[in-house]
């Protein structure tokens, strides 16, 4: 293996405290006779031992070695898997090399490992080629990520040539892509001293624009200037604010759900993160994605300046917004920068009154947003309409007369009308039941 895995050159930087990485040194050693058959066994099982976690993880299932190898490919970013992700095949002397990386991946996928485990007594590799995971319901995995390993692993497990693995690879950087980004529809940030870096968000909610009972005109508006940004047709970055409760959340946050198989992925920011806004444009302006950046209940108190990192963000910095980025803001404030009676003190009366520098100052934020939308409490009507769609959907099975009765004292306990408030109600019948 070790020998195998010498040659590797786009894909050498998979590093060798990889589980391959250290599976060939370990293969190095037991051909060179240099170690105890005790300390062998220990190093292969430590091995096998982070694969089975990584299996458990991701979701990986019946040949976990080619679900692992599929995974490095998946996730490794070089010269020639962003390439691919941006424009696919493209010639040239880049591709010599990757046919040859290719190669040596297909030796590695139908590597015999039946020599060191007569040799060291062992079994693991056999079991681990032929694996039963525990039942996908049972089990928390990245759904996601183990739906494409899945596939990947399939195909290249069935390729037939070196040209055929590496057609089928760089199809699926084409079609899917690579790294994080690839694997992941949602991420948070986090900043240190180690730089920025991705995390992703594998629990995300399933909901869809579908789902979310009303509000027809808010959505439309957000699904059409969605679908013309991902088509690369101008659209506006989108300031959604109204009262607590409507929807507003649910509503962006939907859209991972139904377009992520079309590229969009969505990066959620808080308020205290924005000094690094630019470090993630910088992070994605050149992947072959659509980058939505939400930014979930935004306001700020008179005293707070990172809304100027926002505003030389949105527009204004000599650095332009890249083509494959837009924010999403939900506010329940419409101007989204508290205003106090102070704030006019500059006001000149010179015949007509003038703005407040410090208003203009304020209100500049929001109107930055191309796209306004807004969410607002439902009516008495609507919020009935919501209560008897979301029964019916959870299948709760009691008289409208009773069903409204009861949603009308528990919105008087908790909260007043809204979307939020009906669905905290609806789970509270089906839980009773």
């Amino acid at each position: 293996m070790h020998r195998i895995y010498s040659r590797l050159l786009l894909y050498s930087g998979i590093g060798e405290e990889s589980i391959l990485g250290q599976l060939a040194e370990v293969f190095r050693a037991w051909e060179e006779d240099s170690q105890p058959e005790t300390v062998l066994r220990r190093r292969v099982l430590t091995q096998v031992k982070r694969l089975l976690d990584l299996a458990t993880e991701n979701g990986f299932d019946e040949n976990l070695w080619h679900n692992y190898l599929s995974f490095l490919l998946m996730t490794t970013e070089n010269s020639f898997s962003l390439t691919c992700e941006r424009m696919g095949r493209q010639g040239g002397s880049v591709e010599h090399f990757a046919l040859q990386d290719c190669q040596t991946f297909m030796e590695l996928f139908q590597f015999d490992f039946g020599p060191i485990e007569k040799a060291l007594n062992l079994d693991c590799f056999s079991i681990l080629q032929n694996y039963h995971a525990i039942p996908k319901k049972e089990r928390r995995y990245n759904k996601t990520v183990s739906e494409q390993v899945q596939k990947l692993s399939q195909l290249l497990g069935s390729a037939t040539s070196g040209n055929n693995f590496f057609r089928n690879l760089t199809d699926y950087y084409r079609d899917v892509g690579v790294g994080l980004f690839g694997s992941n529809r949602a991420f948070r940030i986090q900043t240190g001293e180690d730089g920025l870096a991705f995390l992703p968000i594998n629990n995300t909610d399933g909901i869809r624009l579908v789902d979310l009972v009303g509000y027809e005109l808010q959505k439309e508006r957000l699904r059409y200037n969605t679908e013309a940004f991902l088509e690369g047709r101008p659209a506006n970055n989108v300031l959604l604010y109204g009262d607590s409760g409507t929807g507003k959340s649910s509503s962006v946050k939907a859209l991972i759900n139904e377009y992520y198989d079309r590229g969009l992925r969505m990066i959620e920011l808080y308020k205290h993160q924005f000094t690094a806004l630019s470090q993630v444009i910088a992070a994605v302006k050149n992947r072959n994605y659509r980058f939505v950046i939400l930014i979930d209940d935004l306001s700020f108190e008179e005293d707070e300046v990172e809304y100027k990192f926002l505003k030389a963000v949105i527009e204004g910095g000599v650095e332009t917004r890249p083509e494959n980025l837009l924010l999403y803001a939900t506010s329940n404030r419409r101007h989204l920068i508290r205003e106090t009676w102070k704030d006019r003190g500059d006001m000149e009366f010179n015949g007509e009154i003038h703005r407040s520098d410090t208003v203009e100052e304020k209100l500049s934020l929001s109107s930055r947003f191309g796209m306004q939308i807004n969410y607002s409490t439902p009516s008495r009507e609507e919020f009935k309409t919501i209560v008897r769609t979301l029964a019916k959907r959870q299948g709760i099975s009691i008289s409208e007369e009773d069903l409204l009765a009861e949603a009308n004292k528990w919105e008087l306990r908790h909260g007043g009308i809204s979307g939020r408030t009906a669905q905290q109600f609806i789970n509270y019948l089906a839980g009773e039941r």
